[in-house]
């Protein structure tokens, strides 16, 4: 049985852009596959997270997970920072990255661009950190976003410089994995780019009603004119009307906007109605499971098992192959 794994940052809550283009396909995936899910805390500690809320991210990234509908008993739901075996694998294959690699990565760069402040090693050092989270697990299907694709051939190259460096054959190159299609990139309210919360354009999976549809009201537009071309913020919308409206009512204002007769706020106003018909009863689950902490420490705790497992004997079997010997008793 085939490995997937796939993780998210523990900053920052869940969005339609994340149900739409991975959580759906986890669902169905846990049901045929080998899946570990994990939250990236560790990863998220490159932008200094402050301390009272790290806790509180976490938990409730882990409710968002479950709301959505990964079930703790197919797969493996975990914490990155509850495994020890991912620090200490970290530190090993940082020795087989070279610096001139990683400061060529496209998500270095745009860091360093972008926040020139706070150019930490551990920002350097990312893709190795991400390389961990997939080999440790022996992963041949790791679902990623088209920014992401270098990472992943990072970690591909990684896994070839050991195998080759202490004639092994541990670790499979994983694969990108699109679910055998292509996927939904749900965008941002903006008019551009990807639903993302830095960039301040997304609907959230905890959002109430009210916020939904106030940022729907406020979404880009154009003056609603017969063109052959549509513009690229109504585009968008109409990217996400087809991920959450039916056929029926899609092909409506499609129809409308051909012939120059689309009336935008009424199309905002189901477009808001038919979102929330999909988030609102995962935001009641989230709300639920966020009262219940005592089963969100046991599904923690009994993710971090498993993943432990898996972890420890891919571990056990690098420091092997590096020449690493147990204390003899």
């Amino acid at each position: 049985m085939e490995t997937v794994l796939s993780g998210i940052r523990s900053t920052g809550n869940l969005h339609l852009g994340n149900y739409y283009g991975a959580l759906r396909n986890f669902v169905r995936l846990q049901e045929s596959h080998r899946c570990f899910f994990f939250i990236a805390d560790l990863h998220s500690l490159t932008t200094h997270p402050k301390a009272a809320d790290f806790h509180g991210s976490v938990l409730q990234i882990l409710a968002e997970y479950l709301a959505s509908g990964l079930d703790p008993e197919k797969c493996a739901l975990y914490v990155q920072s509850d495994i020890p075996e991912i620090s200490e694998m970290y530190v090993l294959l940082n020795m087989l990255a070279y610096v001139g690699e990683l400061e060529r990565t496209a998500s270095f760069k745009e860091k360093v661009r972008k926040h020139p402040q706070n150019v930490n090693a551990g920002l350097l050092t990312y893709p190795v950190l991400m390389a961990t989270d997939i080999l440790i697990h022996r992963a041949h299907k790791v679902p990623v976003g088209k920014d992401q694709e270098q990472h992943l051939e990072i970690t591909r190259a990684y896994a070839r410089r050991f195998n080759n460096l202490y004639g092994a054959a541990l670790f499979p190159e994983p694969d990108a994995y699109n679910f055998g299609g292509e996927l939904i990139k749900i965008p941002g309210l903006d008019g551009s780019g990807k639903m993302g919360k830095s960039e301040g354009n997304g609907i959230f999976l905890t959002d109430d009603e009210a916020a939904i549809r106030r940022k729907v009201k406020k979404a880009v537009t154009d003056a609603g004119e017969k063109t052959d071309a549509m513009s690229e913020p109504v585009k968008n919308l109409f990217t996400i009307m087809s991920a959450v409206s039916t056929p029926e009512v899609l092909n409506f204002y499609k129809q409308a906007h051909a012939a120059g007769a689309i009336r935008y706020g009424d199309m905002k106003n189901q477009l808001a109605d038919d979102i929330c018909k999909v988030t609102l009863p995962i935001r009641a689950r989230i709300l639920d499971m966020l009262q219940n902490a005592r089963y969100l420490q046991k599904v923690r705790k009994n993710g971090a098992e498993k993943a432990r497992e898996s972890a420890a004997a891919t571990l056990l079997e690098m420091k092997k192959l590096m020449g690493f010997k147990a204390i003899e008793n």
